[in-house]
């Protein structure tokens, strides 16, 4: 029987709470503080941007580096996968804004919705490993973290135009008939009152109460409703979107680092400056500045070549020639989203807990 000291840490209770559990609470919190200053806006002003579109939602897409490209053993026992899956989104991106930009900028929006609910899921899962609840327990589970993220899009979809978009305007399909969100918010309620019997059921039988798996199920909920559905702001919707997933996300790939550092630092690519430099006790910090720096590189491009904004910040890439050619921009927008459709994917493939034989999860877990 599971017990209040044998919680699913991934790292450890302060670290998880920190960087993973809290991110949606403290969104939510802070879009609350200052709802009457932004809620209604449909701008976000130059230092929102900073702090959450490029240091979080841009940069935490390069931290998968350090869980592929940047990783001896998982690149060379995944070759082939981490080669040729750019290669073809990225053709496949050339070939959607072929056809056209709004296509193109469609799919990657779906694809974006997907991945973010997949993650989710994923960390409900990492959270729920070691549970010995029943399958229908565990359905429940799985069905709280879908309806409690696509209840919020169907919202969205069936009350556009809304004060926010996911990458540009009309990147959703609008005409949704009222009755899907009236239908979804009916199952929504209803799955979360099956699910509160459930978790009081199993907390009087088992006398063990999964402290983080609760935590992110209703993070998520509450970050997903507040910033979509209850209130109507870009800036509202940027901070509960970005933070909830961006940086828990990083925080899963440092601690995978670190604990590879830890066990097997030979199969680090750069070995022990690697270790050192990116997976010590106090190098997070470190690690975060790396990725920045990435971030900042890819949005210089984007500013000084396609969207010609906030280009103070990026005044070493002003000088390069705004691109407006069709042919060009059906190239150049796909090589520039690559990073991030590659993340999406490859995403669905790094974290799978179905093998547990994998050398991932034997790291993490054994």
């Amino acid at each position: 029987m599971n017990n209040t000291n044998s919680q699913s840490w991934l790292y450890n209770k302060t670290f998880d709470l920190l960087f993973i559990l809290s991110p949606p609470f403290l969104s939510v919190i802070f879009a609350f503080l200052f709802a009457e200053n932004f809620a209604d806006n449909e701008t976000m002003p130059l230092w929102a941007w900073i702090a959450f579109v490029l240091c979080i939602d841009v940069s935490h897409v390069y931290s998968s580096l350090f869980r592929t490209y940047f990783n001896k053993k998982e690149f060379n026992e995944n070759k082939t996968l981490f080669t040729l899956l750019p290669l073809a989104v990225f053709f496949i991106g050339v070939i959607l804004h072929s056809i056209s930009a709004h296509v193109f900028w469609r799919v990657l929006a779906y694809s974006a919705v997907f991945h973010f609910i997949r993650q989710q899921y994923g960390f409900m899962r990492l959270y729920s490993r070691d549970d010995n609840s029943s399958s229908f327990s565990k359905r429940i589970d799985a069905l709280l973290v879908y309806t409690s993220t696509l209840y919020p899009i169907i919202y969205w979809h069936v009350n556009l135009p809304r004060n926010f978009r996911w990458f540009t305007d009309g990147d959703f399909f609008t005409g949704i008939p009222v009755v899907f969100e009236k239908i979804g918010f009916v199952f929504y309620i209803g799955i979360i009152l099956i699910y509160l019997v459930k978790e009081f059921h199993e907390i009087h039988r088992t006398k063990y109460l999964n402290t983080p798996k609760n935590l992110i199920l209703f993070g998520t909920a509450l970050s997903w409703y507040i910033g979509i559905v209850l209130l109507n702001g870009d800036m509202v919707f940027t901070i509960t979107n970005v933070v909830t997933h961006g940086i828990p996300y990083m925080a899963l790939v440092w601690v995978y680092g670190k604990r590879q550092a830890d066990k097997d630092s030979s199969v680090l690519l750069l070995e022990k400056f690697q270790y050192r430099v990116f997976f010590s006790k106090y190098s997070f910090p470190i690690f975060i500045l790396a990725l920045l720096v990435f971030g900042y590189i890819e949005e210089g491009f984007w500013a000084g070549f396609v969207w010609r904004e906030h280009l103070e910040v990026f005044e070493i890439f002003a000088k390069l020639p705004v691109i407006r050619e069709k042919d060009t921009l059906s190239w150049l927008v796909p090589l520039l989203t690559l990073p991030q459709a590659t993340h999406y994917v490859l995403d669905g493939f790094i974290w799978k807990l179905k093998d547990r034989e994998s050398y991932w999860y034997k790291l993490f877990f054994k």
